[in-house]
């Protein structure tokens, strides 16, 4: 008599936590970007915000939490509940070479972040202030080589991309260069800029806006092939360094164990907000091009890229002493 309520209770609970699944979002939703404002990924996000929101029904706030090359907004939202209610907007950097380069941190990220979808693709540049004599690539080489004691580059944080694709610029060419990590696009931009760093490498939708304003140079792209935004620059390989090619992505991952239903939900709604005319303006705009994947298929995505650049970063000797 005693042991039907019992065995009963769980099971009248599952339609009402049917029910909360179907309803989510029913209060703000947070969406933790690793980096300080002003990166592409911060962009990114802040483009989706008010998209999500109109279809959603609830804010979307970015909550921009930088720090030791993303693994500070990653712990965040790696801690979080995984009701739906903390989201982590995340990149190859943080997902991929920071993990590789950084060695132990006492986790998994393939295993520990679930992801919803995959958002954009974001090509990285070279750019350098407008002082510096150098328009190509090899003119760049060339100019470093005659600097005592070499050059220093600035990135959005050590083990982001724009840090590997400074790295591999300097292993590839020999040249003697030396990383300045920063919190995030924003600040490195800002240095920049002012002229207190002469050289970093940087997302494209960051630099677009300046770069238009001539008050930074971009030199080449560190994509496999050109871009369409911007087909007059060309690639680092082209420039002559062999073998050259660094990809960053932006895409929505959510803490291990969030529901099907709400990870299901946020993958197609980001599909249909990737779909709209404005959205593809607006990246393309920017210089990033949609490149919408399924939650299953990011995941997928996810350990291929990890896969690919581990062996990579250990030939390279790239790694955080």
């Amino acid at each position: 008599m005693f042991r039907r309520p019992l065995l009963a209770a769980p099971l009248l609970a599952l339609p009402a936590l049917a029910r909360a699944q179907e309803a989510w979002p029913t209060r703000p939703v947070s969406m933790i970007v690793p980096w300080a404002p002003g990166g592409s990924n911060d962009v990114v996000a802040r483009l989706f915000a008010p998209q999500l929101e109109g279809r959603l029904g609830q804010p979307f706030l970015v909550e921009n939490r930088p720090g030791g090359g993303g693994s500070v907004g990653m712990g965040a939202a790696m801690r979080a509940r995984p009701d739906g209610q903390t989201l982590f907007v995340s990149s190859a950097s943080n997902h991929v070479f920071h993990p590789l380069i950084s060695g132990e941190m006492g986790y998994d990220v393939r295993e520990v972040f679930h992801g919803m979808a995959m958002w954009v693709d974001v090509p990285n540049v070279i750019a350098v202030h407008p002082s510096l004599p150098v328009r190509t690539v090899p003119e760049l080489i060339a100019h470093i080589r005659t600097m005592r004691g070499g050059m220093s580059f600035g990135s959005s944080g050590v083990g982001s991309s724009n840090h590997l694709a400074g790295e591999l610029f300097r292993m590839r060419t020999g040249l003697d260069m030396t990383h300045v990590p920063y919190r995030g696009g924003g600040p490195v931009l800002s240095d920049l800029i002012a002229g207190t760093i002469q050289l970093g490498f940087m997302n494209l939708p960051t630099v677009i806006p300046p770069a238009e304003a001539g008050r930074v140079r971009i030199i080449a792209v560190c994509t496999a092939e050109r871009v369409a935004l911007r087909p007059d620059l060309p690639t680092v390989t082209e420039g002559g360094v062999a073998d050259y090619a660094v990809r960053s992505w932006t895409g929505l991952f959510a803490p291990r164990g969030t529901p099907a239903p709400i990870v299901n939900r946020m993958s197609a709604v980001s599909k249909e907000v990737l779909e709209t005319p404005q959205m593809q303006t607006r990246l393309r705009d920017l210089g990033s091009e949609a490149i919408w994947m399924d939650a299953a298929t990011t995941d997928r995505f996810v350990r291929e890229e990890y896969t690919r650049w581990a062996p990579i970063i250990r030939a390279a000797g790239i790694k955080i002493e």
